[in-house]
């Protein structure tokens, strides 16, 4: 399969269908779910599919080490090209890698305020014109108000669309009537597009539980399958 082929039928078009397009820039966006799910896959394919249309991507790390981030964007690769058949695989590879940015923080000690800092020069002095930055392991659940209205102003003063994941608190995390988890009420109102993650079966499957100004819960016709770490149409 061509590349512009499988940006057409990609399941991240599904993915994005029933977000009415996407965060968009200027939003933040939240997987959550309980540990072990998948979160980090999902973001790792989600960074993936832009960089296959020609966006570029800032992953944002806060583990000691970066190797299993990048073993994370290799292996997901293989599996897309292998999957779909992509021509060319390793020229592809070699192309979209140029418009990844790792950036790695140390956990303890780390303001938001200096992770901004070092976003901005590589956006702007460093002239690399991001469309996105996937947060990895930062929890905006965990994250002071303060914080948050900074995030938020970030993303909309440089007009860029963040990406968080959430770890819900315990085997089973309480959701409250609406679906929003308990662990995320006090950030809804701060957070554009929600989805969490569950497993059903062998698969984890979707649910979207805020799109921008719409509350209305629903299932996306998609799943994660933890095998390949692929997003994939359900089937």
């Amino acid at each position: 399969m061509v590349r512009s082929e499988l940006n057409k039928r990609g399941p991240l078009r599904v993915f994005e269908k029933s977000i009415n397009g996407g965060v968009g820039k200027g939003h933040i966006g939240v997987l959550a779910s309980k540990k072990g799910v998948g979160k980090t896959a999902c973001l790792v394919h989600i960074a993936t599919d832009k960089l296959f249309r020609e966006k570029h991507v800032i992953h944002v790390s806060f583990s000691q080490k970066v190797d299993h981030i990048i073993n994370w964007y290799e292996d997901i690769f293989k599996e897309i090209a292998k999957k779909r058949e992509l021509e060319g695989a390793v020229d592809v590879h070699d192309e979209i890698i140029k418009n990844r940015v790792i950036m790695n923080f140390n956990s303890k000690g780390t303001t938001i305020d200096q992770v901004l800092v070092s976003l901005r020069a590589m956006i702007t002095d460093g002239n690399f014109p991001a469309d996105s930055v996937i947060f990895d392991g930062y929890d905006l659940s965990e994250s002071s108000q303060e914080d948050c209205d900074k995030l938020k102003v970030f993303a909309k003063d440089v007009n860029i669309e963040l990406w968080f994941s959430a770890s819900l608190k315990g085997e089973n995390p309480e959701f409250n009537d609406s679906g929003v988890p308990v662990d995320l009420e006090g950030r809804i109102k701060d957070i554009d597009v929600l989805i969490t993650l569950k497993y059903e079966g062998e698969h984890v499957h979707f649910q979207v539980v805020k799109d921008h100004d719409n509350m209305e819960t629903k299932e996306m016709s998609l799943k994660l399958d933890p095998k390949t770490l692929l997003i994939a149409r359900d089937e």
